[in-house]
């Protein structure tokens, strides 16, 4: 990669962390205020003796999942922080937002726990939004970064 590529490559991230700063800047919840809490439950418990899923598979049904105001999964956006699967099979995921004023707070947790739910081996699988850590664009992934170049 050539070192103007490079530079180039680098202006794009900083002005992408001017545009995050004037964005959260503009969504941010003042810190007298208590911040909201998004909980969102599906799914049901597994028969005994059920095969549970694979990690892979519960990733790739996050995948499915997409902000509607920027066109990268949530996956990769880096906005889930945390995956436990339990040994029946129920799912606990922690996840943030990219602010906590985001429009879509109150759909996301909800569209990401029913899609976990429909793999087979999955029992209840509860989301929660977390504040701490908060979100950064350090947490794109890399698949994430070069889709934003190219927007």
């Amino acid at each position: 990669m050539s070192d103007t590529v490079k530079q180039n490559t680098a202006e794009e991230l900083n002005d992408l962390d001017d545009v995050e700063a004037q964005l959260l800047s503009a969504m941010s919840i003042d810190d007298t205020e208590e911040l909201p809490v998004y909980k969102a439950c599906a799914g049901s418990n597994l028969s005994n003796n059920t095969a549970l899923a694979e990690m892979h598979d519960i990733v790739e049904a996050l995948k499915t999942v997409f902000d509607p105001e920027i066109p990268i999964n949530i996956y990769d956006l880096g906005l889930i922080y945390k995956i436990d699967q339990q040994d029946n099979g129920d799912i606990h995921i922690d996840m943030s937002l990219t602010a906590p004023g985001c429009p879509v707070a109150g759909i996301l947790p909800q569209q990401i726990a029913d899609a976990v739910a429909t793999i087979d081996g999955v029992g209840k699988v509860d989301v929660e939004v977390v504040w701490e850590p908060a979100w950064s664009i350090e947490r794109l992934s890399e698949d994430a970064k070069m889709m934003l170049e190219m927007l």
